[in-house]
């Protein structure tokens, strides 16, 4: 027996059943670990960044952490940027990252490299086994600090040699986790009294206070005290559709969010902070909220923001339920007409199963699918929460694998698509009921915005070539077909739509290019 296999039976008695894999020699043991031990379910991803992509979407809708097994400093740079977005998210990941082994070190091997600095930005926490005696604890300690109570990513470094090793240290039965913390009295009178004070106050809801329990008791809070109820731009997980309370998503652009909250007396902040700008730009304020008014808080990631909002509601003496809409009926589609985001959202609406998944890495097409489906099937919206590109596809692997009774929609700009497109060859591996939606612009659609908004100009040819995918145009009916999903292109809303409904009754992984 590897000491290895004490680690891996100790991640199972603490949850963690499922490990996004992209290994190299230095984790051979931990691989041969995960085959003699049941209960681990192992997946094979060809680049590091679908890896920890997809632990975020698992961890996104499972509520639990996955593993990730990354190869020494470089593997684990190579999935940094959906780590990040984990980060952005308070996603639970159990990061793990082999190393040479100890004695191997003095060599300074081309692989060498200073594990810790790299991951540790986008960790909350970072620990390295120094003995094989180790594992078991610090494989606790992991899982413990994935929980939080601001959950995040906790990074684990572990040496070859501490892996080989035939000592057998203690598994490790299971052991209670950290829960989200009370929101502090204090903050709940202060919301309170600010509250019946304002004239028009407006709430900003973040991370758990948009499931189903927050919007609940937002939505009772919002029919007492006459609130207007907003969310964040890019939230983890967005519980949406017929039958529950809708807030409205606070603008991507400065001067429309600013226009939004222009006409508030209050903000309370709940789950998350005062909104800021994405970026700075010439001349324009970074923060959203009008200024002189109050901003009070209630919790962060780590509070039980929903709790707090049903006593706020319960103080007003809110109604039981809040008033919330019943399912819409499609608008009518324009068979004929050129295909654009919106014309996918009224399919959608029209076909998408109740209770699926949307894994939006779409950025302006996204947003423009997402108010056609506000009152249709239920269903939960997981949001490019770092701005890292490349998120959505992975992030339907874990989602698939979480909730396999659930459909899948990754909805992927076509540049966003190539960050990660090996992500398509895990979801045929696996089977996954996932259809990629990638919009194909054939460009950095969001940067020919933004190099107008940040006053650059208008670009010249080099510009242009910067920003521009259409020389040559890639082809994803035949990327989607080369990793072994199935895939169809469309141009027209007729076509989208037809091909919807064949994906959807064609089942496991299916790609549907819209030309736009």
């Amino acid at each position: 027996m590897f000491a290895a296999e004490s680690l891996v039976r100790t991640l199972i008695n603490q949850g963690v059943d499922t490990c996004f894999t992209n290994p190299g020699t230095s984790e051979m043991h931990m691989v041969a670990a995960l085959d003699r031990v049941d209960g681990m379910k192992s997946v094979l991803c060809l680049f590091e960044g679908v890896a920890t992509g997809a632990a975020d979407g698992y961890a996104r809708m499972s509520g639990k952490p996955a593993a990730t097994l990354l190869h020494l400093g470089p593997g684990a740079a190579n999935g940094l940027a959906n780590l990040h977005n984990a980060r952005r998210a308070h996603a639970p990941v159990v990061n793990i990252v082999g190393d040479h082994a100890q004695d191997h070190l003095q060599h300074d091997a081309p692989l060498t490299s200073d594990i810790e600095g790299v991951v540790a930005p986008m960790s909350r926490w970072v620990g390295r086994v120094t003995t094989p005696g180790e594992l078991s604890s610090l494989a606790v300690e992991a899982v413990r600090q994935s929980h939080g109570p601001e959950r995040g990513i906790a990074s684990l470094v572990l040496p070859a040699d501490c892996a080989w090793s035939d000592a057998e240290p203690d598994v490790i039965d299971a052991q209670d986790m950290p829960g989200l913390i009370p929101v502090d009295a204090a903050l709940i009178n202060a919301a309170e009294d600010a509250l019946r004070n304002a004239e028009n106050p407006h709430i900003l809801l973040g991370s758990n206070a948009c499931l189903d329990d927050g919007l609940e008791a937002v939505g009772r809070l919002a029919e007492a005290t006459g609130a207007k109820v907003f969310m964040d731009t890019f939230i983890a997980r967005i519980a949406r559709g017929h039958g529950r309370f809708a807030p409205k998503r606070l603008s991507y652009l400065g001067a429309e969010a600013m226009e939004e909250l222009k006409d508030a007396d209050l903000l309370i902040v709940a789950g998350t902070k005062a909104p800021v700008a994405f970026f700075a730009y010439p001349g324009e304020r970074g923060e959203f909220a009008p200024e002189g008014i109050p901003v009070v808080p209630l919790g962060g990631p780590e509070g039980d923001t929903v709790a707090a909002l049903a006593e706020l509601a319960n103080r007003f003496d809110a109604p039981a339920k809040p008033s919330v809409p019943d399912r819409a009926q499609a608008p009518k589609l324009f068979p004929d007409a050129e295909l654009n985001p919106g014309f996918v959202g009224i399919s959608m609406m029209r076909h998408m199963p109740e209770d699926s998944i949307i894994c939006d890495d779409a950025t302006t097409s996204g947003m423009g699918v997402f108010p056609w489906i506000s009152s249709g099937p239920r269903h939960d919206w997981l949001c490019l929460t770092g701005g890292s590109l490349g998120s959505g596809m992975p992030q339907s692997i874990g989602a698939a694998l979480a909730c396999p009774e659930r459909q899948v929609f990754a909805l992927c700009g076509d540049g966003a698509a190539a960050y990660t497109l090996q992500a398509m060859w895990t979801q045929a591996r696996e089977n996954l009921n996932v259809i990629n939606v990638v919009f194909a612009n054939h460009s950095y659609l969001v940067l020919n915005f933004e190099l107008a908004r940040v006053g650059a100009g208008e670009p010249g040819p080099a510009a242009q070539q910067m920003l521009s995918l259409d020389n040559p145009k890639m082809d994803w009916v035949k990327i989607s077909e080369g990793f072994g999903v199935p895939a169809q292109s469309a141009r027209t809303a007729g076509e989208f739509d037809a091909a919807l409904v064949r994906a959807l009754k064609a089942g496991g992984p299916q790609t549907i290019v819209a030309e736009i």
